[in-house]
């Protein structure tokens, strides 16, 4: 049976998505990086392989349990996002002049009259957010395309913030929605998506139902030439008046001199022109163009397709501000947005979390390397380094379900306990973990010379999940991290 899933049910979900940020019992979100070494071929205990594609491309997360449960093995550190740092988002679209842009319809994607064939774009897009019907001007202002002056280049930038429609030079008809914040500019503007909200001023001034643009899909034949007016715009409104200019025995403008209000849907038929005086007029076929629920402007949110949500984090350096869980000893490949994750078995609240295990060493002889195995004999442990803190001892590390990254060739994934010696499979470095050291040391809790992860592997939900090339990070760096979800 066909069925659609209507881009208003899309909207209603991105908002109840950022809404969850705020309400009193929502929900807590982080982002989350990880993956410190390189992607490749993994080697299983199993004695089988499994491919996680190259640096240069690696493979596409799937959807699957092993995307929730293995995230975690790889993940050095989370940063929450909170309710400042999401926004409602749209494709964005600059205006660029000789562009030829869409106009809005209300009806892409219905079938033309009297034929099977959909209604489509000048662009070719056969729905309303997939034409190019916006953009967003030199001046972060964004705008709404209503008339495209018959498919012609847009030569002239709209300005201004008029609740009126303007009309410019070049002949297209634009509609003014809503201006970027400077808060918007710096958080939620980025090469391929901006924010979006909806502009009070325009919508207390948006009439609901009103018409104002009609389009000439047929322009008739043999009709008396003038300019007739007073011509009724019929359907469920009212109000609604239009002037008709006939040359040459054919329709070339029509304009509204009363846009009206109430109206769905409405006509305006050739024998409606004929009666108001262009007599012989035949085959002339007006569309009237209905507006959004509430009129144009009413909610730019909804009529300028906000079903995308944008997330921006920002990782700071070590995050020292923030207990320095952030690691810049290595790089990562891996961003995750996580649901309601927990520490200790409790709701996650602090701003950063750190993912890894340490342990604290004495005795140490030699330097361990960044992404290189280490064991611990006695236990049969096996763990992968993130990072190696020579001024406090610290040995930060990850342990995987593979070979030579967490487990040892059966298969276990052992803990790093007792005082054995761990050591470094590349280096040689050794070190025996300070079972009498239980204290807080570089904001790192040790019980008896280790510490767990202050994130809970497993806890929560991974919403999303994306592998790419590596990000080298650096105690002086930024990384700024934007991430699109699409419902």
């Amino acid at each position: 049976m066909p069925a659609i899933i209507t881009n208003k049910f899309r909207v209603h979900n991105s908002e109840q998505f950022r809404e969850s940020f705020t309400e009193t019992a929502g929900n807590t979100y982080y982002l989350s990086i990880g993956r410190p070494m390189p992607y490749g071929t993994a080697s299983r205990p199993d004695n089988r392989t499994e491919n996680e594609g190259t640096d240069a491309s690696p493979i596409t997360p799937t959807d699957t349990e092993n995307t929730q449960n293995f995230t975690y093995d790889d993940m050095l550190a989370a940063k929450k996002i909170d309710s400042s740092n999401i926004s409602i988002v749209i494709p964005r679209r600059n205006w660029t002049t000789g562009t030829v842009y869409d106009y809005y319809r209300h009806d892409y994607g219905d079938y033309l009259t009297g034929t099977t064939t959909a209604n489509t774009s000048n662009s070719g897009a056969a729905t309303l957010f997939d034409a190019t019907f916006y953009v967003l001007t030199s001046a972060r202002n964004v705008y709404k395309c209503l008339d495209n002056n018959g498919n012609a280049q847009s030569t002239v930038e709209p300005t201004g913030t008029s609740t009126s429609i303007l009309s410019l030079a070049d002949g297209y008809k634009w509609k003014y929605m809503y201006t970027l914040s400077a808060s918007q500019q710096a958080n939620f503007l980025s090469t391929d998506f901006m924010a979006v909200s909806t502009n009070s001023t325009v919508s207390a001034a948006a009439v609901d139902g009103a018409i104002n643009i009609c389009k000439i899909k047929t322009a008739g034949s043999g009709g008396t030439d003038g300019t007739f007016t007073g011509i009724p715009i019929r359907g469920d409104g009212t109000g609604a008046i239009a002037t008709v200019v006939v040359s040459s025995g054919a329709v070339t403008s029509v304009t509204m001199t009363s846009v009206g209000s109430g109206y769905t849907y409405g006509y305006l038929p050739n024998a409606k022109i004929v009666s108001n005086g262009s007599t012989n007029l035949t085959g002339a076929e007006i569309d009237v163009i209905i507006e959004p629920k509430g009129g144009h402007g009413f909610n730019a949110v909804e009529e300028l397709g906000g079903f995308f949500i944008m997330l921006n984090a920002s990782l700071e350096g070590t995050e020292s501000a923030n207990s320095g869980d952030v690691t810049v000893a290595n790089d990562f490949r891996k961003v995750a947005l996580l649901k309601d994750p927990k520490t200790s078995g409790n709701a996650s609240t602090t701003t950063t979390m750190r993912a890894t295990k340490a342990i604290k060493l004495s005795g140490v002889s030699g330097t361990f390397q960044a992404d290189e195995k280490i064991t611990q004999a006695t236990t049969n442990a096996v763990g992968k380094v993130v990072e190696w803190d020579a001024t406090n001892s610290i040995l930060y590390y990850i342990q995987t379900r593979f070979l030579n990254e967490g487990v040892d060739t059966d298969g276990s994934k052992n803990a790093f306990s007792t005082n054995a010696t761990v050591t470094g499979a590349t280096s040689n470095a050794t070190g025996n973990p300070d079972t009498g050291h239980s204290a807080t040391t570089n904001n790192v809790v040790f019980n008896s010379g280790f510490a767990t992860a202050e994130i809970d592997s497993g806890s929560g939900q991974v919403l999303y999940v994306e592998n790419r090339a590596p990000i080298t990070r650096a105690a002086d760096q930024t990384e700024n991290i934007k991430l699109i979800v699409e419902f």
